[in-house]
């Protein structure tokens, strides 16, 4: 058995259709997922939803008997201003992935940092101001259900791409709702290492994404780059971290027959380590 603490995101295995994805991390021996809703990254769920496609989602998952962490989903380029239309689309949007997570009895929903360009559209500090605005807004109507708000606030391919910026966002956040998503992959993907940023947001990371990576390339199978697993996960331990991890294999260096095997081993390597 894994350890309790240790899920597997759909994401990684977002070449098959859910039901079968499901199937396939519950055979690896997972209890838990985070349930990917990015389009253009994972289409395991609809990216217009209604009420019948959260219904066929949520029915796929509660057969699967696997428990659901977060949903890791997408309302557009939080550091774009917006019109009436466009933002009355996006809180439909929210209400509708909240809708999701609700019924998959997820802890939370996870929204990006930005667009994905390190450009501001208008200024650095104007756009982090937004994108924090934006976050918050979205936490004030999670908690109204119950639910958590996480950002995934360092994402080398987007707005807030490093260690520098995702702190400024941080520092934008304090006194909301909204909590942190550290992804190790993209911590070093943008020149850093996980256990600096580990230590750097601390007390303010809500759940950690693991996988591996190499400067400028998130897509690596954990063993295959630069990520330092055991010194992170030490750090974390030592700051009293006790949130959950998920292992979100979208990796290129394997074909997508080996990659059962190699999340399964990867779940016993850091089942170690945790």
């Amino acid at each position: 058995m894994y350890h309790s603490r240790l899920g597997c995101s759909s994401i990684s295995f977002r070449h098959l259709d859910l039901p079968s994805a499901l199937a396939t991390m519950a055979d690896i021996g997972f209890e838990e997922i985070d349930l990917g809703a990015l389009p253009g990254v994972c289409d395991h769920v609809p990216y217009t939803l209604d009420g019948d496609a959260v219904a066929t989602v949520a029915s796929h998952v509660t057969r699967s008997g696997l428990r659901v962490r977060s949903v890791n989903g997408d309302i557009g380029d939080l550091n774009e201003p917006l019109g009436s239309k466009a933002r009355r689309e996006r809180r439909e949007h929210l209400a509708r992935l909240l809708d999701l997570a609700e019924a998959v009895q997820a802890e939370a929903l996870v929204l990006p940092c930005g667009a994905l360009s390190h450009e501001p559209a208008a200024s650095l500090d104007a756009d982090l101001d937004l994108v924090a605005e934006e976050l918050a807004r979205a936490a004030e109507v999670a908690a109204e259900r119950g639910l958590g708000l996480w950002t995934e606030s360092l994402h080398v391919l987007r707005l807030s791409w490093n260690l520098e910026r995702a702190l400024a966002l941080s520092d934008r956040l304090d006194g909301t709702a909204v909590r942190h998503v550290l992804d190790a992959s993209h911590a070093v993907a943008s020149g850093g290492n996980f256990e600096a940023a580990a230590r750097a947001l601390g007390p303010r990371i809500a759940h950690v994404h693991l996988r591996d990576a190499v400067h400028g390339d998130i897509h690596r199978s954990i063993g295959a780059g630069d990520v330092d697993f055991a010194g992170a996960m030490t750090a974390l331990r030592d700051m009293g971290y006790e949130g959950h991890f998920t292992l979100e294999l979208e990796t290129r260096d394997l074909e997508h027959s080996e990659r059962p095997a190699a999340a399964a081993k990867a779940a016993d390597f850091i089942t170690a380590l945790i």
